[in-house]
């Protein structure tokens, strides 16, 4: 495959509104190729009817198991009753991998997934693939399992990934994954480089040296506000000036003309491109 073909994938929408907008954005006036929605989170309806009102747009579900931000947690689509190995005394996701990689039960996992599929489902949006937020169903082979499993029973394409796992501190090397419908060419920005320059000299470097075939690019987008700075609190990685630096990026005639500069076409997961990947 000698052509350069990009998903630029904005995760976390539904998270707030200014997550929201910035996506938005992006993706009717900027580079942001695809998006995936979070479905336990506050603002998930008003992107849920934004998506139905732009059906062009290629959007996914982000099965979500964590919530990371300290004064903004999340709560499972499921009564905390039913599925308690998930969440914190207080009926909340955790905050971190950690409790679900050591206690998760995976039939109580199974039903909070469902639930979030099936409720997306239920307002009349038709997602084209799965993906999974802090990739919490790669840190253990039970729930790799069931993120294949959910993809079949539902005909969705998931982002399966070695190169997603190995982010979150497990190694690939320790699981069964399946080579056919594994993407590896997955990017992200780190902490690192966000600190030493910003994140756009970051994505300019990554625009002029990506190679031929597939890629796809993580952001997370977000207007820079008030409501940003009180989410992300004490969070600097993936914090608000973070989500502004890809907002403004990917929103930018910048951003668009190194993508014609360096023959980058912009797929989604409905391109014929991706979906002969994912079957070959």
């Amino acid at each position: 495959m000698k052509n350069k073909y990009l998903i630029i994938h904005a995760d976390d929408a539904g998270m707030a509104w200014s997550e929201n907008k910035a996506t938005q954005i992006g993706l009717l006036e900027g580079s942001i190729s695809s998006v995936s929605l979070m479905v336990p989170c506050p603002w998930f309806y008003e992107m849920a009817q934004f998506c139905l009102q732009h059906p062009e747009v290629d959007y996914g579900i982000h099965l979500t198991l964590t919530g990371e931000w300290k004064t903004y947690p999340f709560r499972p689509c499921s009564p905390a009753t039913e599925i308690p190995s998930l969440v914190d005394p207080n009926g909340y996701f955790y905050g971190k991998r950690e409790p679900i990689r050591d206690s998760a039960k995976i039939e109580e996992v199974r039903k909070e997934l469902k639930n979030q599929i099936d409720f997306a489902l239920s307002l009349g949006l038709k997602p084209t693939h799965l993906d999974s937020h802090m990739y919490t169903l790669g840190i253990r082979q039970d729930l790799i399992d069931l993120y294949i499993e959910l993809g079949k029973e539902y005909h969705l394409p998931i982002l399966l990934s070695k190169s997603l796992i190995s982010y979150t501190g497990e190694s690939p090397s320790n699981f069964r994954v399946p080579e056919k419908g594994c993407i590896e060419n997955v990017f992200m920005a780190s902490y690192q480089e966000f600190e030493n320059g910003g994140l756009p000299q970051f994505y300019d470097r990554l625009l002029d040296s990506l190679g031929d075939g597939i890629s796809i690019l993580l952001i997370h987008p977000a207007l820079a506000s008030a409501e940003m700075q009180q989410i992300t609190i004490d969070h600097p990685n993936f914090g608000d000036e973070w989500r502004a630096q890809d907002a403004t990026y990917f929103s930018s005639a910048h951003c668009k003309r190194k993508l014609e500069e360096n023959n980058i076409q912009l797929i989604n997961w409905r391109s014929p491109e991706i979906l002969n990947l994912l079957n070959a």
